[in-house]
């Protein structure tokens, strides 16, 4: 079954908690967009000031040139996952045991002009694989399609791999991201910028029934 994950992408507290009293109301699992101004042109709220409420599952999307100086912050918030860039910098491979050690999932977010290749030696640590598409630290962007791909390359090399997608979803691709093989798709501006977010959550429930 394919997950609807609402975006969290707020660049201060106050924008913070509204976004996420939009969304969990109705959403089982957020996923909350974190930058640091470097990797990523929009600097959001704070990794130290970050929260949800319990009852929800959350998944970190660091936007960090440096995500694994974090280590300790990470196990103290407790999310289920943490996603950091292929593009930043440090050694993926220690994080990922020590996250797990702790319990917590490793994801992976590949930009556009990143190919597969760039982490398939450290796929065996690897639990996720988030396609972008979008603009970071920003709502919006277009879904490339042609960024399917990179999903049938990773399903030959790990059919066991959850795949999420960011950028450009909405009601009129939800259906194609889906029947091309992605798990997870991260809405944000859709939903976030909706009058309605849950009618829009709801919306993209009934395209993909």
């Amino acid at each position: 079954m394919v997950s609807i994950c609402p975006t969290v992408t707020a660049e201060n507290a106050h924008i913070y908690r509204t976004q996420i009293e939009r969304v969990v109301p109705f959403a089982t699992r957020i996923h909350i967009d974190v930058s640091d101004g470097v990797l990523a042109p929009t600097k959001l709220l704070e990794l130290d000031k970050i929260w949800w409420p319990g009852g929800v599952r959350a998944d970190l999307h660091v936007m960090l040139q440096d995500p694994f100086a974090h280590v300790e912050l990470y196990r103290a918030l407790g999310p289920q996952m943490v996603i950091v860039h292929a593009e930043a910098e440090g050694d993926f491979i220690a994080f990922a045991e020590t996250m797990h050690r702790h319990g917590i999932e490793t994801g992976v977010a590949l930009l556009q002009s990143t190919t597969v290749d760039t982490i398939l030696p450290a796929i065996d640590l690897i639990d996720h694989v988030l396609i972008f598409s979008g603009k970071l630290g920003y709502f919006g962007g277009t879904a490339d399609l042609g960024l399917l791909e990179k999903v049938s390359q990773l399903r030959s090399v790990k059919p066991s791999l959850e795949i999420g997608w960011d950028g450009g979803i909405n009601d009129t691709n939800a259906r194609a991201l889906a029947d091309g093989g992605v798990d997870v798709l991260n809405v944000g501006g859709y939903i976030q910028r909706a009058a309605q977010p849950e009618l829009a959550y709801q919306k993209l429930v009934s395209v993909l029934a």
